[in-house]
């Protein structure tokens, strides 16, 4: 708890989600009051069902809860969803109305971080991906992301506002239908085969953890009218995670490819550059994390038992 934290007001959307139940425990460990806006029960100090797409109600919940600072994860965010428009509706209309409730306060908050995602960047042909490559989204849900941000950069002259595009992430707690949950799942029930799509594709993974850490990082530097990389700097494919669950869980697991999990348009690999956010950090830039993947894996394993 700091004296720069203390008494103030966090705000955090999506409070009930897989993220948003680390950075309510990362922001209280600052000294903060949280208040969440939340689907479900959370861990935050206040608790408020908000739908976000309703712009009167999120007028009265943003009111009644004047932030200091705010952090948006609530989106649509699996992207096989089958309702295109509903990530439009959420991830870009639920973030204008945010927005608009925000700016209509009396004193509006100090900083704003929205969550974006790095699924903005497409397929870029590229070894190394830093923020000036030339976003090319290849699904709806990244699609509604670079629109969210599109829109929010026409407040940034309104509020103190930062986007951060999130590379892959995980840890205990995130939902089975993402990929390293699924398999860490299959593994810590013994389960003998799994089917997977492309096991060749790479991802810059990085624990929960260090995100939330990040972002709170973020929220208490001078940062503001950017836009910033949050990775590792590493990327691990889909057989080296398999190869890492066999040796903790001791057995080789028969992997199946379905043709159907190998989607259209997908990305091959991604890893970040994230030598800016270190600098607005006030962090070296090396790149290495500070939670590496193999004890996320093995914390994800205990947890699942």
């Amino acid at each position: 708890m700091t004296a720069s934290t203390t008494g103030k007001t966090a705000l955090v959307t999506g409070a009930s989600g897989f993220t948003g139940r680390y950075m309510v425990d990362a922001l209280k460990a600052r000294g903060y009051h949280v208040a969440g806006f939340a689907s479900g029960d959370s861990n935050a100090d206040l608790n408020l069902v908000c739908d976000l797409t309703d712009a009167a109600a999120v007028c009265i919940a943003v009111a009644q809860v004047k932030p200091d600072v705010v952090v948006h994860l609530a989106a649509l965010a699996f992207v096989g969803h089958g309702d295109a428009e509903g990530f439009y509706r959420v991830n870009l209309f639920g973030t204008l109305n945010l927005l608009e409730a925000l700016a209509a306060l009396d004193k509006p908050p100090g900083k704003v971080l929205l969550a974006s995602s790095a699924n903005v960047y497409g397929t870029p042909d590229i070894e190394l991906i830093d923020e000036s490559v030339c976003p090319a989204p290849v699904n709806h849900y990244a699609c509604s992301k670079l629109a969210m941000e599109h829109m929010a950069r026409t407040w940034f002259t309104r509020l103190p506002i930062i986007i951060t595009r999130p590379f892959n992430y995980t840890g205990p707690g995130q939902d089975e239908r993402f990929l390293i949950p699924k398999i860490v799942g299959h593994f810590a029930r013994g389960e003998r085969v799994i089917e997977l799509g492309n096991l060749d594709v790479s991802r810059d993974f990085s624990d929960v953890a260090d995100i939330v850490d990040t972002y709170a990082a973020l929220l208490e530097s001078d940062a503001q009218g950017v836009t910033l990389n949050v990775c590792s700097g590493n990327a691990t494919s889909l057989r080296e995670i398999i190869r890492m669950m066999s040796e903790l869980a001791g057995y080789a697991i028969e992997v199946r490819v379905n043709p159907a999990f190998v989607r259209q348009n997908e990305i091959p690999r991604l890893r970040g550059d994230n030598r800016a956010l270190r600098l607005w950090i006030g962090q070296s830039t090396d790149p290495t994390p500070q939670i590496s993947l193999a004890p996320t894996l093995q914390r994800m394993f205990s947890h699942a038992h």
